[in-house]
């Protein structure tokens, strides 16, 4: 009955949830005197979520860690949280306290921490049960993780758009390569001047079929499609925001151009000596032209003239290239 020190120690255990065999690492008071381990009320809540955690990793679903990380990355109190996704308000407290979540909630968990455009959305429909402050923070904080995001989205966006297409005479025979876009785009800019969006397209197209020529296989991967003003690749709206693609917004006629500059720091990685060449030969040839002068080049090659309006544009007229 005298009071003296008592240790917390850790102990390896062993127990079965809902079927499931676990080991988990349970904390607790030690009374040397006594040769007992005692838990107090935070013990106990403690071990039984590392006991659901364990069970939690062996199963494949995040753990109430997991869960609460995801939360905090976007700045959300647990109640607003689940406002926000519409499962009652104490839910994402549970998950975090002591109740094992359902495989679809995990996945949905899963999906706003890779995705925060989605959750955005989320939040948008959840306004009204919001207040005013508290909506404009998450909106802000989740903005701001989409922000981050941007890069991968497009990214995305642009496989998506070349998932269909295979290493065939439409790319070229080569896999679509983003990192080889984006060095292209910057060693133009460092050796084109007034290298402007309509000229760039075109700039991206004849390196690539130059290469094809002389090797039998593109630089980029890129598919172009025969529009009114040339070629132009698919995804180009896309491709021109990627991370590493530099431009200035100039203003011609109340219209906004933009004019295509060096990234700070830009390195060649990934683009080949042969690859350079073709790009080199290609700037000397045709990279003093105006826009309106590289778009009559290319209404006069045979592999635009021989493609339907719209429709992608074969490596095939490689052979006939104006440039050798």
């Amino acid at each position: 009955m005298e009071e003296h020190k008592v240790d917390t120690v850790e102990v390896i255990e062993q127990e079965a949830f809902k079927g499931v065999e676990v080991e988990f690492t349970a904390n607790y008071e030690y009374c040397p005197n006594t040769d007992e381990y005692i838990e107090s009320e935070e013990m106990i809540r403690a071990n039984s979520l590392a006991v659901k955690d364990a069970y939690r990793k062996i199963v494949g679903l995040l753990t109430s860690e997991d869960i609460k990380n995801i939360r905090e990355k976007y700045e959300i109190s647990q109640k607003d949280f689940s406002e926000v996704l519409d499962w009652g308000r104490a839910t994402i407290t549970r998950y975090e306290n002591h109740q094992v979540q359902d495989r679809a909630h995990d996945d949905i968990l899963r999906k706003i921490d890779s995705d925060p455009k989605w959750l955005l959305d989320l939040l948008k429909r959840a306004k009204g049960s919001l207040s005013p402050k508290a909506y404009a923070k998450y909106y802000h904080e989740i903005n701001e993780q989409y922000s981050i995001k941007k890069n991968q989205y497009l990214i995305d966006a642009i496989y998506a758009i070349y998932a269909d297409f295979t290493e065939d005479i439409i790319t070229g025979y080569t896999e679509l390569n983003l990192d080889k876009v984006v060095e292209v785009i910057n060693y133009l800019a460092e050796r084109v001047s007034s290298l402007h969006k309509v000229k760039l397209m075109k700039m991206l197209w004849y390196p690539d079929i130059l290469h094809f020529k002389r090797h039998g296989k593109s630089i980029t991967g890129l598919a172009y499609s025969a529009l009114p003003l040339g070629a132009v690749p698919e995804g180009y709206e896309q491709i021109v925001l990627l991370d590493g693609v530099s431009f200035d917004t100039v203003l011609y006629n109340d219209n906004i151009a933009y004019k295509f500059k060096p990234t700070p720091g830009f390195e060649i990685k990934k683009l080949s000596d042969s690859e350079i060449e073709s790009i080199d030969k290609i700037v000397s040839e045709i990279g003093n032209l105006s826009t309106e002068q590289i778009v009559m080049k290319m209404h006069d090659e045979e592999a635009y003239n021989c493609t339907p309006s719209n429709c992608l544009i074969s490596f095939i007229f490689a052979e006939h290239l104006s440039i050798e």
